[in-house]
This record gives C-alpha cells, structure tokens and sequence, in this order.
C-alpha cells in the first residue's frame, strides 16, 4: 500500500492573509492579558487589522483573517469549543455579516469609523443573543446591554481612527 501525499499550493494572497491574521492574533492574546472592568467589555484591538484588510484587499479576505483569528487565538489560550470561542466566533460572523452590508455604502459618507462602529454593534448584539439563547436563559442578559453598547460606541470609534490613520499613512 502507497501513501499518497497531498501537495498545496501556497499563494502570495495566502501568505499575505497569514500575515494578517498572525498581527490580529497577537492583538488578541495581547488584548486577553488585559484586565477588564467587565468580562466581554475588551477593546478588540485585533478588528483594525480586520478593517484594513477590507479596505485594502476586500470582505474575503477581511472575513478570512477574522476567522483564522477566532480559532488560532482560541486554541493558543485554551478556549476552544468553551463557550468563549462559540460567543467570538458569534460576535465575528455577526460583524462580518454587516460589514458585508457596509462595504455597499457611499464611502464619501460612511468610512472606516462608521464600518468600525457598526461592527462593534454587530458583534455584541450577536454575542449577547447567543448568551441569552444558551449561557444565561433569563432576560435579565440584557441588563447589560447598555453598558456593552457604551463600550461598543467607544472602542468602535476608537478603532475606526487608528483604522483611518493607517490607511492614509500607507499605501
């Protein structure tokens, strides 16, 4: 009996989302090390790089590197398959879906802040639904949602000026 052997072909868009989803990564173990006033409230310092990457190189891409940096960071800090990993992975696809949406906006108007902001909502609304639909069956979840929300407006308006600023900085 022969082995056969799979061979894959690594491409320069492929080494290129690596690299990407290698600095969100260490955003987000980084960003794990940080003590928080409230579990779930981080900055998520790893969603600029996401934000570059959709500006520079498309929604694919953006949604490659949001992904690879759920699994990877889960799986270097032990949380995956707990129920951490299931509400990043929840709070990524929900803020992937809606800067699926954003990227059809005007960009004379709506840019990186307002994609930021828009994907801070997105993914802690998607995290807060799955937390009341699984983790906490009770109302009561969304007692927090006004602080979630604050943070979410801070942290998105934040990331989406350092975002800018990137942008502009390098071509």
């Amino acid at each position: 009996m022969t082995a056969s052997l799979i061979e894959l072909t690594v491409t320069p868009d492929d080494r290129r989302i690596a690299r990407y989803a290698a600095a969100a990564i260490a955003l987000t173990i980084a960003e794990a090390a940080l003590p928080s006033p409230l579990p779930g409230v981080k900055p998520g310092l790893a969603n600029i790089v996401v934000l570059v990457v959709l500006a520079r190189h498309g929604w694919r891409d953006a949604a490659w590197v949001s992904l690879l940096r759920v699994v990877a960071s889960s799986l270097l800090v032990g949380q995956f398959l707990a129920p951490g990993f299931f509400l990043g992975l929840t709070g990524a696809l929900a803020s992937l879906a809606v800067l699926a949406g954003a990227t059809r906006l005007p960009q004379r108007w709506f840019g990186p802040v307002t994609a930021s902001i828009l994907a801070a909502f997105a993914h802690i609304g998607g995290q807060l639904m799955l937390a009341r639909l699984w983790l906490v069956p009770h109302d009561g979840v969304f007692y927090l949602a006004p602080i979630f929300a604050a943070s979410s407006l801070v942290f998105g308006i934040v990331n989406g000026l350092i975002t800018a600023r990137l942008l502009k900085e390098t071509p």
